[in-house]
């Protein structure tokens, strides 16, 4: 069965320590290898660092640290998502997460992405956790990532 386009999400499925996480398509503005990151003094574990990008200083965050899904180490061939960051602040108009894996574009039909209320608590940064088929994935809170990102690592006006 085909479905039209306005009829699925697209979505981009990272791997994050031990979960899988969809990331709307529409915030992601690239993807990349082998990126090297600079570290940032005094930060959270979860802060990995920061990425030039576009000359752009982008903060790199761990979700699976933030999140308690495990650790990811920072490796020479990282992958790394670079996501638009949707909270207004011009000053930090994107930033990153690390991934394991080389992230995958996918097209969900809407009334195959089902909300999973398994869990009575959600991680932290976790806005939902959704079925794809057989498998599930976490669907990230982008507010309450780049809130924790403001805390943590205000940018200097």
């Amino acid at each position: 069965m085909s479905y039209a386009s306005n009829d699925e999400i697209r979505g981009v499925l990272i791997q994050a320590g031990h979960e899988r996480v969809l990331l709307p398509n529409a915030t992601v503005a690239e993807m990349m290898s082998k990126v090297p990151v600079e570290t940032v003094p005094d930060a959270p574990a979860w802060l990995v660092g920061q990425i030039a990008w576009h000359g752009w200083d982008v903060p790199l965050l761990s979700f699976a640290r933030l999140s308690g899904q495990g650790d990811e180490p920072v490796v020479t061939n990282n992958k790394v998502v670079v996501l638009k960051a949707l909270g207004g602040n011009a000053r930090r108009p994107y930033f990153a997460l690390l991934t394991q894996t080389f992230p995958q574009l996918i097209a969900v039909p809407r009334d195959g992405l089902l909300a999973d209320a398994s869990e009575e608590t959600l991680p932290q940064g976790v806005h939902m956790r959704v079925l794809l088929g057989e498998q599930s994935a976490l669907l990230p809170d982008l507010d309450a990532l780049e809130a924790a990102l403001d805390e943590a690592f205000p940018v200097a006006g």
